[in-house]
């Protein structure tokens, strides 16, 4: 008997394809790594295809920061995975990978010269720029949603300020955020919060 695989968010199960060329879509139009793709992993796979919904994309990436591995490619493995099983998370993880080992190997082949070129330098002061505010976006989005709770916005801060100005670790305040989420956001076992 198949195990049925768990499903989120609105929208049917997609096809192995169709998980593929997103992920594929969203890489291949994104410089700057994983904070830099969220604005454009939400408005694909939250606001236009409904696979999750906002809260469970802030979870995702939450997790997805949390392990080891590059954060990106965590997120689409684990929607991946959520969506079509292990089948769906090697698809989504190929759809991932696939535009940055093309363009890896193009730079490494044909572009590695031109670094020092004064023209390329400038390019990449503007896209430099350009993924500081995709960034703040990120933030500010996930913000939104993480935050919104008094008890929520007291751990961000904290966290904030025992990291700039007390120099913890930001896998102890990770590990206490944790141990505080499960004190202050407990869940019933119908799923409302408490």
């Amino acid at each position: 008997m198949k195990k049925k695989v768990p499903e989120f968010g609105n929208a049917v199960r997609p096809g192995l394809l169709e998980l593929f060329f997103a992920f594929l879509r969203i890489s291949a139009v994104t410089i700057g790594g994983g904070y830099v793709m969220f604005p454009m992993m939400k408005a694909e796979l939250a606001d236009a295809k409904g696979w999750v919904s906002d809260e469970e994309m802030v979870d995702y990436y939450a997790l997805g920061q949390s392990v080891p591995g590059i954060i990106a490619m965590n997120v689409s493995t684990l929607i991946g995975f959520r969506k079509r099983g292990w089948a769906g998370a090697a698809c989504a993880a190929a759809g991932m990978a696939a535009p940055s080992v093309v363009v890896i190997l193009l730079v490494a082949a044909f572009l590695s010269r031109w670094f020092d070129h004064p023209w390329v330098q400038r390019a990449f002061s503007g896209i430099r720029a350009a993924v500081v505010a995709l960034i703040i976006m990120a933030v500010w989005q996930v913000g939104k949603k993480s935050a919104s709770k008094l008890p929520a916005l007291g751990i961000a801060v904290s966290s904030f300020a025992l990291i700039v100005f007390g120099g913890l670790h930001p896998v102890l305040l990770m590990l206490f955020g944790g141990v505080l989420g499960s004190i202050f956001f407990r869940k019933n076992v119908g799923g409302d919060e408490l």
